[in-house]
Protein backbone atom coordinates (compact mmCIF):
# COMPACT_ATOMS: atom_id res chain seq x y z
CA UNK A 1 0.00 0.00 0.00
CA UNK A 2 3.05 2.80 1.33
CA UNK A 3 4.69 1.66 -2.48
CA UNK A 4 1.35 2.42 -4.25
CA UNK A 5 0.87 5.71 -2.47
CA UNK A 6 4.26 6.72 -2.85
CA UNK A 7 4.01 5.95 -6.95
CA UNK A 8 0.77 7.79 -7.06
CA UNK A 9 2.13 10.53 -5.09
CA UNK A 10 5.76 10.73 -7.90
CA UNK A 11 2.64 11.04 -11.01
CA UNK A 12 0.57 13.46 -9.13
CA UNK A 13 3.74 15.89 -9.01
CA UNK A 14 4.94 15.20 -12.66
CA UNK A 15 1.71 15.91 -14.26
CA UNK A 16 1.33 18.97 -11.84
CA UNK A 17 4.63 20.17 -13.31
CA UNK A 18 2.73 22.30 -16.25
CA UNK A 19 5.87 23.50 -18.16
CA UNK A 20 6.50 19.79 -19.40
CA UNK A 21 4.59 18.13 -21.67
CA UNK A 22 5.72 14.08 -22.51
CA UNK A 23 8.27 13.69 -25.01
CA UNK A 24 7.39 13.16 -28.61
CA UNK A 25 10.63 11.76 -30.76
CA UNK A 26 8.30 12.16 -33.71
CA UNK A 27 6.14 14.80 -33.44
CA UNK A 28 3.66 15.73 -36.28
CA UNK A 29 3.31 19.11 -35.78
CA UNK A 30 6.52 20.96 -35.27
CA UNK A 31 7.91 24.53 -36.60
CA UNK A 32 11.25 24.22 -38.14
CA UNK A 33 12.42 27.41 -39.57
CA UNK A 34 15.74 29.07 -41.05
CA UNK A 35 16.01 32.48 -41.12
CA UNK A 36 17.68 33.47 -44.84
CA UNK A 37 19.40 36.76 -44.67
CA UNK A 38 19.96 38.74 -47.29
CA UNK A 39 21.22 41.99 -46.03
CA UNK A 40 24.90 42.69 -46.82
CA UNK A 41 24.41 39.08 -48.74
CA UNK A 42 24.70 37.09 -45.24
CA UNK A 43 22.91 34.12 -46.70
CA UNK A 44 21.24 34.83 -50.27
CA UNK A 45 22.42 36.01 -52.85
CA UNK A 46 26.53 35.25 -52.72
CA UNK A 47 26.57 38.53 -54.65
CA UNK A 48 23.98 41.14 -55.99
CA UNK A 49 26.43 40.86 -59.25
CA UNK A 50 26.08 37.39 -59.44
CA UNK A 51 24.19 35.96 -62.55
CA UNK A 52 20.30 34.85 -62.23
CA UNK A 53 20.91 31.17 -62.86
CA UNK A 54 23.55 31.26 -59.77
CA UNK A 55 21.70 33.17 -57.68
CA UNK A 56 18.73 30.69 -58.59
CA UNK A 57 21.43 27.55 -57.86
CA UNK A 58 22.18 29.23 -54.43
CA UNK A 59 18.60 29.60 -53.04
CA UNK A 60 17.99 26.14 -54.25
CA UNK A 61 20.94 24.84 -52.73
CA UNK A 62 19.83 26.05 -49.18
CA UNK A 63 16.30 24.65 -50.31
CA UNK A 64 17.39 21.04 -50.77
CA UNK A 65 19.69 21.40 -47.82
CA UNK A 66 16.97 22.25 -45.43
CA UNK A 67 14.62 20.26 -47.41
CA UNK A 68 16.94 16.48 -46.38
CA UNK A 69 16.78 17.62 -43.26
CA UNK A 70 13.15 18.16 -42.84
CA UNK A 71 12.81 21.75 -41.79
CA UNK A 72 9.75 22.77 -42.93
CA UNK A 73 9.63 26.67 -43.10
CA UNK A 74 11.99 29.44 -44.36
CA UNK A 75 11.68 32.79 -42.87
CA UNK A 76 13.38 35.01 -46.28
CA UNK A 77 14.20 38.45 -46.21
CA UNK A 78 12.84 40.47 -48.94
CA UNK A 79 12.65 44.02 -46.96
CA UNK A 80 16.31 44.33 -45.93
CA UNK A 81 16.95 48.76 -45.61
CA UNK A 82 14.20 50.15 -47.18
CA UNK A 83 14.27 48.19 -50.19
CA UNK A 84 12.45 45.43 -51.67
CA UNK A 85 13.21 41.67 -53.54
CA UNK A 86 10.10 42.04 -55.42
CA UNK A 87 8.84 44.57 -57.99
CA UNK A 88 6.99 47.48 -55.15
CA UNK A 89 5.26 50.47 -55.64
CA UNK A 90 6.74 51.89 -52.05
CA UNK A 91 10.64 50.33 -52.12
CA UNK A 92 13.41 50.45 -54.81
CA UNK A 93 14.62 46.85 -55.79
CA UNK A 94 17.48 45.53 -53.10
CA UNK A 95 21.33 46.41 -54.40
CA UNK A 96 21.98 43.08 -52.56
CA UNK A 97 19.76 41.23 -55.27
CA UNK A 98 20.53 43.25 -58.42
CA UNK A 99 23.53 44.41 -57.39
CA UNK A 100 22.86 48.69 -58.06
CA UNK A 101 19.68 49.61 -55.78
CA UNK A 102 16.45 50.54 -58.61
CA UNK A 103 17.47 48.36 -61.20
CA UNK A 104 15.48 45.67 -61.50
CA UNK A 105 17.19 41.94 -61.57
CA UNK A 106 17.29 40.51 -64.75
CA UNK A 107 15.38 36.82 -64.27
CA UNK A 108 13.08 35.79 -66.84
CA UNK A 109 10.17 35.31 -63.98
CA UNK A 110 9.34 36.95 -60.77
CA UNK A 111 12.21 36.68 -58.10
CA UNK A 112 9.67 36.34 -55.42
CA UNK A 113 7.37 34.61 -57.12
CA UNK A 114 9.93 31.90 -58.08
CA UNK A 115 11.58 31.25 -54.59
CA UNK A 116 7.68 30.76 -53.09
CA UNK A 117 7.17 28.02 -55.67
CA UNK A 118 10.33 26.86 -55.55
CA UNK A 119 9.69 26.67 -51.19
CA UNK A 120 6.20 25.19 -51.77
CA UNK A 121 7.29 22.63 -54.69
CA UNK A 122 9.68 21.38 -51.61
CA UNK A 123 6.73 20.89 -48.91
CA UNK A 124 7.57 24.01 -47.30
CA UNK A 125 6.44 27.19 -45.65
CA UNK A 126 7.40 30.60 -46.81
CA UNK A 127 7.32 33.39 -44.33
CA UNK A 128 8.21 37.12 -45.90
CA UNK A 129 10.75 38.37 -43.65
CA UNK A 130 10.09 42.76 -43.40
CA UNK A 131 12.78 45.07 -41.48
CA UNK A 132 10.24 47.56 -40.78
CA UNK A 133 12.19 50.23 -39.20
CA UNK A 134 15.93 50.16 -40.87
CA UNK A 135 16.30 52.58 -43.91
CA UNK A 136 20.10 52.25 -44.59
CA UNK A 137 22.57 49.71 -43.41
CA UNK A 138 25.02 52.06 -43.12
CA UNK A 139 26.56 56.15 -44.20
CA UNK A 140 27.08 55.19 -47.99
CA UNK A 141 24.25 57.28 -48.73
CA UNK A 142 25.13 57.20 -52.60
CA UNK A 143 24.64 53.88 -53.04
CA UNK A 144 20.72 54.49 -52.38
CA UNK A 145 18.48 54.78 -55.38
CA UNK A 146 16.49 57.75 -56.08
CA UNK A 147 13.42 56.65 -55.53
CA UNK A 148 14.31 55.44 -51.71
CA UNK A 149 12.77 56.92 -48.97
CA UNK A 150 15.76 58.34 -47.72
CA UNK A 151 15.29 60.69 -50.75
CA UNK A 152 11.77 60.72 -51.12
CA UNK A 153 11.12 61.49 -47.52
CA UNK A 154 13.59 62.58 -45.83
CA UNK A 155 11.15 63.87 -42.94
CA UNK A 156 10.33 60.16 -42.18
CA UNK A 157 14.22 59.68 -41.14
CA UNK A 158 16.25 59.73 -38.26
CA UNK A 159 20.02 59.51 -38.11
CA UNK A 160 21.19 57.24 -35.02
CA UNK A 161 24.82 56.09 -34.68
CA UNK A 162 25.45 55.07 -38.07
CA UNK A 163 22.34 54.26 -39.80
CA UNK A 164 18.98 56.03 -40.46
CA UNK A 165 15.97 54.34 -39.35
CA UNK A 166 12.07 55.64 -40.18
CA UNK A 167 10.77 57.36 -37.26
CA UNK A 168 8.30 55.11 -35.80
CA UNK A 169 6.03 58.24 -33.80
CA UNK A 170 5.00 59.17 -37.32
CA UNK A 171 1.40 57.81 -38.49
CA UNK A 172 2.31 58.42 -41.91
CA UNK A 173 5.61 55.98 -41.71
CA UNK A 174 2.93 53.79 -39.94
CA UNK A 175 0.46 53.81 -43.14
CA UNK A 176 3.34 53.35 -45.72
CA UNK A 177 4.51 50.12 -43.82
CA UNK A 178 0.94 48.75 -44.29
CA UNK A 179 0.77 49.78 -47.56
CA UNK A 180 3.92 47.84 -48.06
CA UNK A 181 2.45 44.92 -46.22
CA UNK A 182 -0.85 45.12 -48.09
CA UNK A 183 0.97 44.77 -51.88
CA UNK A 184 2.88 42.34 -50.42
CA UNK A 185 -0.12 40.09 -49.17
CA UNK A 186 -2.08 41.15 -52.50
CA UNK A 187 0.42 39.78 -54.81
CA UNK A 188 2.12 36.83 -53.10
CA UNK A 189 1.09 33.98 -52.22
CA UNK A 190 3.20 34.10 -48.82
CA UNK A 191 2.66 31.54 -45.72
CA UNK A 192 3.34 34.64 -43.14
CA UNK A 193 4.56 38.18 -42.90
CA UNK A 194 7.58 38.18 -40.28
CA UNK A 195 9.36 40.90 -38.68
CA UNK A 196 12.52 40.33 -36.55
CA UNK A 197 14.05 42.39 -33.50
CA UNK A 198 14.78 45.95 -35.02
CA UNK A 199 12.30 47.96 -33.84
CA UNK A 200 13.73 51.32 -32.31
CA UNK A 201 18.14 50.95 -32.42
CA UNK A 202 19.82 49.00 -30.45
CA UNK A 203 21.22 51.87 -27.83
CA UNK A 204 24.64 53.30 -29.34
CA UNK A 205 26.66 55.60 -26.44
CA UNK A 206 26.35 59.22 -26.29
CA UNK A 207 23.63 58.82 -29.15
CA UNK A 208 20.56 60.52 -29.33
CA UNK A 209 17.44 59.21 -31.38
CA UNK A 210 15.81 62.76 -31.88
CA UNK A 211 12.21 62.14 -32.34
CA UNK A 212 11.43 65.27 -29.86
CA UNK A 213 9.62 67.15 -32.93
CA UNK A 214 6.79 63.65 -33.36
CA UNK A 215 6.89 63.24 -29.49
CA UNK A 216 5.51 66.73 -29.14
CA UNK A 217 3.15 66.42 -32.09
CA UNK A 218 1.61 63.20 -31.15
CA UNK A 219 1.78 62.10 -27.22
CA UNK A 220 -0.61 62.41 -25.52
CA UNK A 221 -1.07 64.62 -22.11
CA UNK A 222 1.42 63.63 -19.17
CA UNK A 223 2.76 60.77 -21.41
CA UNK A 224 6.44 59.60 -20.68
CA UNK A 225 8.78 59.47 -24.01
CA UNK A 226 9.64 55.73 -23.33
CA UNK A 227 5.68 54.73 -23.01
CA UNK A 228 4.99 56.92 -26.12
CA UNK A 229 7.49 54.91 -27.73
CA UNK A 230 6.40 51.95 -27.17
CA UNK A 231 2.64 53.07 -27.89
CA UNK A 232 4.01 53.33 -31.88
CA UNK A 233 5.19 50.04 -31.65
CA UNK A 234 2.21 48.73 -30.77
CA UNK A 235 0.61 50.50 -33.37
CA UNK A 236 2.52 49.40 -35.63
CA UNK A 237 2.03 45.97 -34.88
CA UNK A 238 -2.02 46.00 -34.14
CA UNK A 239 -2.27 47.84 -38.11
CA UNK A 240 -0.21 45.48 -39.78
CA UNK A 241 -2.14 42.78 -38.36
CA UNK A 242 -4.99 44.10 -38.81
CA UNK A 243 -4.10 44.79 -42.68
CA UNK A 244 -2.70 41.47 -43.14
CA UNK A 245 -6.33 39.51 -41.52
CA UNK A 246 -8.45 41.87 -43.74
CA UNK A 247 -6.49 40.60 -47.49
CA UNK A 248 -6.08 37.33 -46.60
CA UNK A 249 -6.70 36.13 -43.44
CA UNK A 250 -4.93 32.99 -43.14
CA UNK A 251 -1.76 34.52 -43.52
CA UNK A 252 -0.26 34.48 -40.76
CA UNK A 253 1.99 37.12 -38.10
CA UNK A 254 5.19 36.25 -36.92
CA UNK A 255 7.82 38.43 -34.57
CA UNK A 256 11.00 37.91 -33.72
CA UNK A 257 12.19 40.21 -30.80
CA UNK A 258 15.25 40.01 -28.66
CA UNK A 259 15.09 37.76 -26.23
CA UNK A 260 15.16 39.44 -23.34
CA UNK A 261 11.97 41.28 -22.23
CA UNK A 262 13.03 42.66 -18.82
CA UNK A 263 15.97 41.60 -16.10
CA UNK A 264 14.35 40.78 -12.92
CA UNK A 265 16.52 43.43 -11.65
CA UNK A 266 14.55 45.94 -12.69
CA UNK A 267 10.92 44.43 -12.62
CA UNK A 268 10.48 40.95 -10.62
CA UNK A 269 8.24 39.80 -13.98
CA UNK A 270 11.65 39.70 -15.85
CA UNK A 271 13.73 36.46 -16.75
CA UNK A 272 17.01 35.57 -14.01
CA UNK A 273 19.32 37.67 -16.46
CA UNK A 274 21.69 40.40 -16.51
CA UNK A 275 21.47 41.50 -20.24
CA UNK A 276 22.62 44.96 -21.07
CA UNK A 277 19.88 46.03 -23.23
CA UNK A 278 16.03 44.73 -23.59
CA UNK A 279 13.21 44.27 -25.59
CA UNK A 280 10.80 46.28 -23.25
CA UNK A 281 12.94 49.21 -21.53
CA UNK A 282 15.84 49.48 -25.02
CA UNK A 283 13.77 48.41 -28.22
CA UNK A 284 10.74 49.65 -26.92
CA UNK A 285 8.95 46.46 -27.86
CA UNK A 286 5.87 44.53 -25.84
CA UNK A 287 5.62 40.94 -27.24
CA UNK A 288 3.35 40.02 -24.21
CA UNK A 289 0.82 42.72 -24.87
CA UNK A 290 0.83 41.50 -28.63
CA UNK A 291 0.17 38.15 -27.28
CA UNK A 292 -2.86 39.06 -24.93
CA UNK A 293 -4.08 41.29 -27.77
CA UNK A 294 -4.26 38.77 -30.14
CA UNK A 295 -2.22 40.33 -32.79
CA UNK A 296 0.35 38.07 -33.95
CA UNK A 297 0.31 34.44 -34.67
CA UNK A 298 3.68 33.23 -33.24
CA UNK A 299 6.11 35.29 -31.75
CA UNK A 300 10.02 33.37 -31.90
CA UNK A 301 12.15 35.25 -29.11
CA UNK A 302 16.36 35.38 -30.55
CA UNK A 303 17.29 33.01 -27.61
CA UNK A 304 20.89 33.07 -28.88
CA UNK A 305 22.87 32.34 -25.75
CA UNK A 306 24.16 28.96 -24.42
CA UNK A 307 21.99 26.54 -22.31
CA UNK A 308 23.92 27.71 -18.87
CA UNK A 309 25.69 30.77 -19.80
CA UNK A 310 25.64 33.14 -16.35
CA UNK A 311 24.39 36.62 -17.52
CA UNK A 312 21.62 35.04 -19.88
CA UNK A 313 21.18 31.72 -19.59
CA UNK A 314 19.33 30.33 -22.86
CA UNK A 315 17.50 27.19 -20.29
CA UNK A 316 16.20 29.77 -18.36
CA UNK A 317 14.97 32.44 -21.11
CA UNK A 318 14.12 29.82 -22.82
CA UNK A 319 11.86 28.61 -19.58
CA UNK A 320 10.77 32.33 -18.86
CA UNK A 321 8.94 32.80 -22.01
CA UNK A 322 7.29 29.47 -21.48
CA UNK A 323 5.59 30.51 -18.26
CA UNK A 324 4.68 34.33 -20.07
CA UNK A 325 2.91 32.81 -23.29
CA UNK A 326 -0.83 34.08 -24.01
CA UNK A 327 -1.93 31.33 -25.96
CA UNK A 328 0.57 32.43 -29.29
CA UNK A 329 2.61 29.94 -31.25
CA UNK A 330 5.52 30.00 -29.23
CA UNK A 331 8.80 29.38 -31.14
CA UNK A 332 12.61 29.47 -30.00
CA UNK A 333 14.78 31.50 -32.06
CA UNK A 334 18.28 29.78 -31.93
CA UNK A 335 22.08 30.66 -32.92
CA UNK A 336 23.76 28.12 -34.69
CA UNK A 337 26.24 31.01 -35.85
CA UNK A 338 28.11 30.52 -32.98
CA UNK A 339 28.71 27.51 -32.79
CA UNK A 340 32.89 27.08 -33.01
CA UNK A 341 33.03 30.41 -33.75
CA UNK A 342 32.10 32.28 -30.13
CA UNK A 343 34.27 33.09 -26.96
CA UNK A 344 31.76 31.10 -24.90
CA UNK A 345 33.23 27.90 -24.85
CA UNK A 346 29.94 25.79 -24.60
CA UNK A 347 29.37 26.33 -28.30
CA UNK A 348 32.73 24.49 -28.91
CA UNK A 349 30.50 21.41 -27.67
CA UNK A 350 28.42 19.34 -30.37
CA UNK A 351 25.34 18.49 -28.00
CA UNK A 352 24.91 22.49 -27.34
CA UNK A 353 22.46 23.06 -30.02
CA UNK A 354 20.94 19.90 -29.75
CA UNK A 355 20.45 20.17 -26.19
CA UNK A 356 18.45 23.19 -27.04
CA UNK A 357 16.26 21.72 -29.69
CA UNK A 358 15.61 19.20 -26.65
CA UNK A 359 14.51 21.61 -24.26
CA UNK A 360 12.28 23.43 -26.46
CA UNK A 361 10.86 19.62 -27.31
CA UNK A 362 10.16 19.43 -23.75
CA UNK A 363 8.50 22.65 -22.67
CA UNK A 364 4.42 22.11 -23.07
CA UNK A 365 4.09 26.14 -24.48
CA UNK A 366 7.01 25.84 -27.41
CA UNK A 367 5.89 24.56 -30.94
CA UNK A 368 9.61 24.57 -32.97
CA UNK A 369 12.82 26.48 -33.06
CA UNK A 370 14.15 28.68 -36.24
CA UNK A 371 17.55 28.60 -36.87
CA UNK A 372 19.72 31.52 -37.70
CA UNK A 373 21.05 31.66 -40.46
CA UNK A 374 20.91 29.30 -43.22
CA UNK A 375 24.71 29.27 -43.97
CA UNK A 376 25.74 28.56 -40.69
CA UNK A 377 24.58 24.83 -40.24
CA UNK A 378 26.03 24.61 -43.97
CA UNK A 379 29.53 25.02 -43.41
CA UNK A 380 31.50 23.05 -41.58
CA UNK A 381 29.15 21.15 -38.99
CA UNK A 382 28.40 18.46 -40.69
CA UNK A 383 28.70 16.28 -37.16
CA UNK A 384 25.95 18.95 -35.62
CA UNK A 385 23.64 18.63 -38.62
CA UNK A 386 23.49 14.71 -38.31
CA UNK A 387 23.29 14.36 -34.59
CA UNK A 388 20.22 16.87 -35.28
CA UNK A 389 19.14 14.44 -38.08
CA UNK A 390 19.29 11.20 -36.32
CA UNK A 391 18.01 12.30 -33.24
CA UNK A 392 15.70 15.16 -33.63
CA UNK A 393 14.52 15.60 -37.45
CA UNK A 394 14.77 12.39 -38.68
CA UNK A 395 11.16 12.30 -39.70
CA UNK A 396 9.11 14.99 -41.25
CA UNK A 397 6.52 17.02 -39.32
CA UNK A 398 3.76 19.36 -39.92
CA UNK A 399 3.69 23.40 -39.21
CA UNK A 400 1.81 24.07 -36.36
CA UNK A 401 -1.88 25.95 -36.66
CA UNK A 402 -2.00 29.19 -35.25
CA UNK A 403 -3.97 29.93 -32.95
CA UNK A 404 -6.20 32.38 -34.54
CA UNK A 405 -7.43 29.91 -36.95
CA UNK A 406 -8.68 27.72 -34.17
CA UNK A 407 -12.51 29.15 -35.31
CA UNK A 408 -11.75 28.02 -39.35
CA UNK A 409 -13.02 24.88 -40.18
CA UNK A 410 -11.80 22.78 -43.55
CA UNK A 411 -13.78 20.31 -45.90
CA UNK A 412 -12.49 16.83 -46.91
CA UNK A 413 -12.56 17.58 -50.92
CA UNK A 414 -14.42 15.21 -52.72
CA UNK A 415 -12.98 12.25 -55.24
CA UNK A 416 -14.45 12.80 -58.51
CA UNK A 417 -12.64 10.00 -59.72
CA UNK A 418 -9.19 7.66 -60.22
CA UNK A 419 -7.26 6.35 -62.90
CA UNK A 420 -3.96 4.78 -63.53
CA UNK A 421 -0.84 4.30 -65.38
CA UNK A 422 2.18 2.10 -65.13
CA UNK A 423 3.77 5.13 -63.27
CA UNK A 424 1.04 7.44 -61.36
CA UNK A 425 -1.95 7.39 -60.08
CA UNK A 426 -4.15 10.36 -61.10
CA UNK A 427 -7.15 11.56 -58.56
CA UNK A 428 -9.65 14.30 -59.80
CA UNK A 429 -10.91 16.22 -57.16
CA UNK A 430 -14.13 18.32 -57.07
CA UNK A 431 -12.56 21.17 -55.40
CA UNK A 432 -9.01 22.11 -54.61
CA UNK A 433 -9.28 25.84 -53.79
CA UNK A 434 -7.46 27.24 -50.80
CA UNK A 435 -5.54 23.88 -50.67
CA UNK A 436 -1.95 23.93 -49.63
CA UNK A 437 -0.78 20.36 -49.97
CA UNK A 438 -1.77 16.88 -50.11
CA UNK A 439 -0.53 14.11 -47.60
CA UNK A 440 -0.15 10.27 -48.37
CA UNK A 441 0.19 7.82 -45.62
CA UNK A 442 0.40 4.37 -45.23
CA UNK A 443 -2.83 2.77 -44.61
CA UNK A 444 -5.05 -0.40 -43.84
CA UNK A 445 -8.25 -1.38 -44.85
CA UNK A 446 -9.80 1.16 -42.15
CA UNK A 447 -9.87 4.65 -42.31
CA UNK A 448 -8.43 6.61 -39.41
CA UNK A 449 -9.23 9.96 -38.52
CA UNK A 450 -5.39 11.16 -37.97
CA UNK A 451 -2.79 9.39 -38.91
CA UNK A 452 0.78 9.02 -37.47
CA UNK A 453 4.12 11.00 -38.80
CA UNK A 454 6.03 7.88 -38.99
CA UNK A 455 3.33 6.89 -41.73
CA UNK A 456 3.61 9.67 -43.66
CA UNK A 457 5.03 8.64 -47.12
CA UNK A 458 4.43 12.00 -49.55
CA UNK A 459 3.68 15.75 -49.25
CA UNK A 460 2.67 17.08 -52.28
CA UNK A 461 1.95 20.64 -53.32
CA UNK A 462 -1.21 21.64 -54.56
CA UNK A 463 -1.01 24.34 -57.17
CA UNK A 464 -4.11 27.23 -57.37
CA UNK A 465 -6.58 26.61 -59.16
CA UNK A 466 -5.81 22.86 -59.82
CA UNK A 467 -8.20 19.65 -59.16
CA UNK A 468 -6.18 16.91 -59.81
CA UNK A 469 -3.13 15.24 -58.29
CA UNK A 470 -1.20 13.09 -59.46
CA UNK A 471 1.40 10.59 -57.46
CA UNK A 472 3.93 8.28 -58.59
CA UNK A 473 3.29 5.05 -58.05
CA UNK A 474 6.39 3.79 -56.27
CA UNK A 475 5.48 6.35 -53.40
CA UNK A 476 2.65 4.16 -52.44
CA UNK A 477 1.79 0.91 -50.63
CA UNK A 478 0.35 -1.28 -52.74
CA UNK A 479 -2.82 -1.74 -51.80
CA UNK A 480 -4.38 0.48 -49.31
CA UNK A 481 -3.49 4.70 -48.94
CA UNK A 482 -5.19 7.18 -47.04
CA UNK A 483 -4.68 10.79 -48.75
CA UNK A 484 -5.81 13.90 -46.70
CA UNK A 485 -5.11 18.05 -47.45
CA UNK A 486 -3.53 20.56 -45.16
CA UNK A 487 -5.36 23.71 -46.38
CA UNK A 488 -3.90 27.35 -46.09
CA UNK A 489 -5.13 27.85 -42.66
CA UNK A 490 -2.22 24.68 -41.96
CA UNK A 491 -5.23 22.42 -40.66
CA UNK A 492 -5.73 18.84 -42.09
CA UNK A 493 -8.72 17.14 -43.59
CA UNK A 494 -10.24 14.07 -42.59
CA UNK A 495 -8.44 11.50 -44.52
CA UNK A 496 -9.67 9.32 -47.21
CA UNK A 497 -8.69 5.47 -48.55
CA UNK A 498 -7.60 4.65 -51.67
CA UNK A 499 -7.80 0.95 -52.76
CA UNK A 500 -5.08 1.06 -55.05
CA UNK A 501 -6.20 -2.68 -56.29
CA UNK A 502 -10.04 -1.03 -57.09
CA UNK A 503 -8.50 1.47 -59.51
CA UNK A 504 -8.46 0.60 -62.96
CA UNK A 505 -6.10 1.56 -65.90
Amino acid sequence: MIKQLTLFALLLILNSCGIFKSYEKYPKREFRGVWVATVVNIDWPKNGNDSAEKQKTDFLKILDFYERENYNAVIVQVRAAGDAFYQSDYAPYSRFLTGEEGTAPKWNTDVLEWMINETHERGMEFHAWLNPYRATFDENFEVLSETHDYCTHPEWIVHYGKKNYYNPGLPEVRNHFSNIIAELVTNYDVDAIHFDDYFYPYKVLNEVFDDSVAFKMYAQEHQKLDDWRRSNIDSLVRQSHETIKSIKPWVQFGISPFGIWKNNSTDPKGSDTKAGQTTYEDLYADPLLWMEKGWIDYLAPQVYWSMDLPVASHRKIVDWWAKNNYNTNLYVGNGPYKIRNNSDKAWEEKKELPMQLELARNTQQIQGNIMFSAKSLMTDKDDVVEYIHKKYYKRQALNPISGLAKNHTVKTPKLVSASKNDTELSLEFNDLNNIRFALVYSSGIRVKDTYDIKKLRLKIYVENNNTSLNIPLDQLKKKYNAISFIDVYGKETTPIIINLKQVNK
